[in-house]
């Protein structure tokens, strides 16, 4: 089993796999050179092959991003949560936006104490037209995080929604900042923890799986 350090992998331990979802999410949109970013078309058959290597037993994700392209990362969330491996997401930095779905997205999900998570309401740049079918089609691609979120974790729909519209704590912008051990009392995440928790977590997951 090689490490592939291009696309973000690289084998942990045993036949354990460690995939690395950092910067932002690439989608439609070749982002500028200087950016940071995770492709998606890159992640997508890596994750497909994970899902049919029998050498493979698990995969923890190693998760800093600030968000990116929402049908991208629901995308990769989807991939992430149909694998038939087991899997675990850490949250080494920031989880924000579209980085929330994919956090959720494994089968157990961790946070070290200072990671920070940041829901918010869909946003677009560019022309926008001013028109009810904008606000409707807005408000569908909203709810599709909502149930995504809502279905892989312990937080109900409208306490996220309520997280997203929230006033008050980011400066001109609506949303929630979770630190550390508040994004797993809001049912966000499952457990505080660092890297010896989640590996161990993966290999009980795996032990359990056989």
């Amino acid at each position: 089993m090689d490490a592939n350090s291009e696309f973000g992998q690289w084998a942990l331990k045993e036949n354990l796999m460690l995939m690395t979802i950092i910067g932002e999410i690439e989608g439609h949109q070749v982002l500028p050179g200087n950016t940071k970013s995770t492709k998606y078309e890159h992640l997508l058959p890596a994750l497909a092959k994970i899902n049919f290597d029998d050498e493979i037993k698990g995969v923890l994700f190693l998760i800093n991003t600030v968000g990116g392209d929402v049908s991208a990362g629901l995308a990769l969330a989807e991939m992430i949560a149909s694998i038939k491996k087991p899997t675990v997401s850490l949250v080494i930095g920031d989880s924000h936006s579209i980085g929330v779905p994919l956090t959720v997205a494994t089968d157990y999900s961790f946070i070290v104490p200072t990671g920070t998570m940041i829901l918010h309401p869909v946003r677009m740049s560019g022309t926008i037209i001013g028109a009810p079918q904008t606000y409707e089609y807005f408000k569908m691609i909203q709810d599709r995080i909502i149930d995504f979120i809502q279905n892989h974790s312990l937080a109900k729909s409208e306490d996220i929604e309520q997280m997203m519209l929230h006033t008050g704590i980011l400066t001109k912008d609506l949303g929630t900042i979770l630190v550390g051990k508040e994004a797993v009392e809001a049912g966000i995440v499952n457990d505080v923890g660092g890297i010896c928790q989640a590996v161990s977590k993966l290999e009980e997951l795996c032990n359990c799986s056989l």
